[in-house]
């Protein structure tokens, strides 16, 4: 029987008791399919279900293979090896007594022969050429995450499960990976938000509160299918509307005709113009067929009612979120970073950075670009003055921001409002309250506690209370904005950043992200400064 992956009429809630999804249907067969949606919906806690790491409050998963899980976060013990991860030390260790003639024939009979070459396999398939006994501590975390996921392939199971698994990976890491899924034979369900990595799968699912639906094809694909969705579902809500404004219209002119006639009759009455009897049958046959008439309107304005608000929440769940950055009115020629033949790093002994020199000028856009460990969030934190040069100058314009992947210039302990007024100190209730409300922080979403928020609403609120108030920096400094944002988030800080106005440097091996926010040239700290 073919591998297989089926949920049948699944409910899932968080461990706190909140409703994800219910009755949801799907089937994975061997394909590779990306798993897409916002922050929060339940991505990851599916994941864990099918491996039955997570218990549904109620429906059936029924798996026909053997499945292997990559999760985005694992603590690895001290002193934790590549063969451990394989889970070949034992294994190793034999085979390495009988190559100094320690072994004894039970040993010899128990050895795996094939197992060193099987290792290297696996590991080059992820492009390393790794000793099992090296050390995980001297791997970088994208090196870690690609050594767990070749350990995963070398397993050989049915399905691989892959959550976010190019997040902290530089350029090299994700080709390994896209790579690796591209020879893929069995199964693949790949929760990403890494648009070039979903450019290479069969299909796209995407998880809603509502459910979950199923795009053949890859993201491309996926995006058409949704505009045209999109448009259908636009023309479904004008069409509803215009049907719930007619119904009003004909009950409004219904009514009036009504007055109009009864007004008419009782001006007859009381001239005496009508016998008595033949008024009170028209009276009352008039108000038998005004209570039918009148329940007819009622229920037809309930339909449209109804068709309404159905097209609307379809239309919230399809709508992207917006982030709107307010002019720097920075001038072109205005010189905002520069560096002079600068050296850097934590020892003086050993310098990440040595003899670097740039300049920015004016609204440029430049990408910081190089291998995991080349010295680019050292680049960030030496323009931000958090550390100092080790050898050379370095000037930049006062009036910048950096957002690093926590977005530390917030205090996780308040709330976002309590933020932006400390950010914005002269600022009164009413222009906080409004500036956060542009960021899609209205009322109590603004009291909400920053050290609660998803990465999606932690980006946003960083943004909010940096170009809220009326002084907007004029150089904005982003370190893997992209990581922990779900899609729609990206799209939306992609648009911001598009209209920004002022300087731009940012560190991303995002290669789609990069292109949308118009990056004019980039700092390879692998080589020189590219046009």
């Amino acid at each position: 029987m073919p591998a297989s992956i089926i949920l049948s009429n699944l409910s899932l809630s968080t461990p706190d008791g909140r409703s994800l999804f219910s009755n949801l249907d799907l089937t994975f067969a061997a394909e590779r399919a990306g798993l897409v949606g916002r922050n929060g919906v339940g991505k990851t806690t599916l994941l864990a279900s099918i491996c039955r790491e997570h218990v549904p409050q109620s429906g059936r998963i029924l798996t026909n293979g053997t499945i292997g899980l990559l999760r985005q976060d694992v603590q690895l013990l001290a002193g934790a090896t590549v063969a451990d991860l394989f889970g070949v030390r034992e294994a190793l260790a034999l085979l390495r007594r009988a190559e100094r003639g320690d072994a004894s024939a039970d040993d010899i009979a128990a050895i795996d022969w094939t197992l060193e070459a099987r290792l290297a396999s696996a590991l080059a398939r992820v492009g390393f050429d790794l000793a099992p006994d090296t050390d995980l501590s001297c791997l970088s975390g994208g090196q870690t995450t690609r050594v767990r996921l070749a350990a995963l392939v070398f397993a050989e199971p049915d399905f691989l499960l892959l959550d976010e698994p190019t997040n902290n990976l530089d350029q090299d890491g994700r080709k390994a990976v896209i790579d690796l899924l591209a020879a893929w034979r069995g199964g693949a369900i790949i929760v990403s938000h890494d648009r070039g990595l979903l450019e290479t799968v069969d299909a796209i699912v995407e998880l809603t509160s509502l459910g979950a639906t199923r795009y053949g094809g890859n993201w491309s694909r996926y995006r058409e299918q949704k505009a045209v969705e999109f448009a259908a579902v636009r023309h479904d809500l004008a069409h509803a509307e215009r049907r719930l404004s007619e119904i009003d219209g004909k009950a409004q002119d219904a009514v009036e005709r009504k007055a109009r006639k009864d007004s008419g009759g009782r001006k007859k009455r009381a001239k005496g113009d009508m016998p008595r009897i033949l008024a009170g049958a028209r009276k009352d046959r008039s108000e038998g067929t005004g209570g039918k008439t009148a329940q007819v309107a009622e229920r037809r304005r309930a339909e449209a009612l109804e068709a309404v608000d159905t097209a609307r929440r379809r239309i919230e769940i399809l709508q992207p979120l917006s982030v709107k950055l307010p002019p720097t009115n920075l001038p072109a020629g205005r010189e905002v970073v520069w560096l002079d033949r600068v050296s850097a790093g934590y020892h003086p002994e050993r310098a990440i950075l040595r003899g670097l020199s740039f300049t920015i000028v004016g609204p440029e856009r430049v990408a910081v670009v190089g291998p995991n460990g080349s010295g680019k969030t050292t680049l960030l934190k030496l323009i931000a003055g958090e550390i100092c040069p080790l050898v050379g100058t370095v000037r930049v314009r006062p009036d910048f921001a950096l957002f690093d992947q926590k977005v530390s210039l917030l205090d996780p302990a308040i709330s976002i409002l309590d933020n932006f007024r400390r950010r914005n100190p002269k600022a009164g209730t009413n222009e906080c309250h409004a500036a956060l409300a542009r960021f899609m922080f209205r009322a109590d979403a603004a009291l909400q506690i920053v050290g609660s928020l998803s990465g999606g609403q932690l980006l946003r609120a960083g943004l909010a209370c940096v170009f809220g108030g009326t002084t907007p920096p004029s150089l904005l400094i982003l370190d893997e904005p992209t990581n922990h944002l779900d899609i729609a988030s990206i799209e939306a800080v992609e648009a911001g950043l598009r209209a920004y106005d002022g300087a731009l440097l940012v560190v991303s091996h995002d290669e789609t992200f990069l292109q949308a926010i118009g990056i004019t040239r980039r700092l390879d700290l692998g080589g020189d400064l590219a046009g």
